[in-house]
C-alpha cells in the first residue's frame, strides 16, 4: 500500500476513519469507453467502502482497444479509391467488418 508504513497499522487506521478496504482477484479488468475499451492485464484491484460509498483501485498493465475494426488510413485508402464521402466509406467498413476490398467493391457498386 504505502511504502514504509506497517500495514497492519494502516488497516486499524482505517478502520477508525470508517473505511473497509477488500482485496479483488481478477484476472483483467475491461474499461469500456464509447470509442475505446481500456484493458488492464495482471491487476492489483481493491474495493475501498468509505462512509457509504465504493472506490476501486486498479493498478496493472495497460493497453488501449479501439472499437473500430478498422484504422483512419483505411477509411482515407478506400475514399481515395471510390472518391466516396467518409460518411459513406465508414458505412462500408463497419458493414463489411473492416475488409478494405469488400467496402471497395461494394461503394464502387453504387
Amino acid at each position: 500500500m504505502i511504502p514504509g508504513v506497517n500495514p497492519k497499522m494502516l488497516k486499524q487506521a482505517m478502520k477508525k476513519m470508517g473505511m473497509k478496504q477488500e482485496d479483488i482477484d481478477a484476472s483483467e479488468v475491461i474499461i469500456k469507453c464509447s470509442d475505446k475499451e481500456i484493458v488492464i492485464r495482471n491487476p492489483q484491484v481493491a474495493r475501498i467502502n468509505m462512509m457509504g460509498q465504493e472506490n476501486f483501485q486498479i493498478s496493472g498493465d495497460v493497453e488501449e482497444r479501439s472499437l473500430e475494426s478498422f484504422t483512419e488510413d483505411d477509411v482515407e485508402t478506400v475514399m481515395e479509391q471510390t472518391g466516396k464521402s467518409e460518411e459513406e466509406v465508414r458505412q462500408a467498413l463497419e458493414e463489411t467488418n473492416g475488409d478494405l476490398a469488400e467496402a471497395i467493391l461494394k461503394l464502387k457498386e453504387n
